[in-house]
């Protein structure tokens, strides 16, 4: 009995450390949403950007902790069903986008690198109109990854932006494109993201576990919701 209160309570804790991160991201991506007014670097992805992701993400994180710190704590069986279906439906999602990932690499770059010549050439646009002032997702990035344009910096035409600049000044506008920046920057984190993926995976198949231990521990007390 005492082993099943600890797993209960393990459960309520961790949940509640999941249900906190989800608020922060969550609450991230409201932030990012009410400055995100400027042509996104993928113009066919828009819904999927950055402050998107991060509000949908929360959302998700929220809403499945909450539902298993509370069916934990109060012992519900069918809070716990609902929280191990949510995970079991998660995990699939999670494998299901990695074998897609890995089956169409090919397409997914040509798709990328078509979709950034939009991008550009709508934040190209953008920046003929009076209100220049304020950066969009082509300045972030390329301050971040030191780079200019998709390929280099004369596919900005005659409107190359502060961003390439590069402070050393040789060359005048830093060397390197962006898509080949975030590509080499993904396979060389690709191991990493790989054992993340895992990582994840494993807290989910754990959290599916103990939930199924204590939703039969429950049953065979007779406790919970019938």
């Amino acid at each position: 009995m005492s082993c099943l209160k600890c797993l209960k309570y393990t459960m309520c804790v961790v949940n509640f450390i999941f249900f906190i991160c989800g608020a922060t991201v969550f609450g991230l991506g409201i932030y990012l949403m009410t400055f995100s007014r400027f042509p996104s670097l993928l113009p066919s992805l828009q819904a999927m950007n950055i402050a998107n992701t991060l509000f949908i993400t929360g959302i998700i994180i929220t809403c499945v902790s909450f539902l298993g710190f509370l069916g934990a704590l109060k012992e519900n069986r069918c809070l716990l069903i609902s929280f191990f279906i949510l995970l079991f439906i998660l995990m699939l999602a999670e494998l299901a986008a990695a074998c897609l990932l890995l089956m169409y690499e090919t397409q997914i770059d040509s798709f990328i690198n078509e979709d950034l010549n939009k991008g550009l050439q709508s934040s190209i646009n953008n920046r003929k109109t009076p209100n220049t002032t304020i950066d969009d997702d082509w300045d972030k990035v390329q301050r971040t990854f030191k780079c200019c344009g998709i390929s280099n910096h004369t596919q900005w035409g005659t409107t190359v932006p502060e961003s390439c600049n590069n402070p050393e000044k040789n060359p005048q506008y830093w060397p390197d494109g962006c898509f080949t920046k975030l590509k080499d920057t993904f396979e060389k984190n690709l191991l990493n993201t790989g054992v993340g993926v895992i990582v994840i995976c494993i807290i989910e198949v754990l959290g599916m576990c103990f939930t199924m231990t204590l939703f039969c521990h429950i049953s065979r007390s007779g406790l919970g919701y019938k």
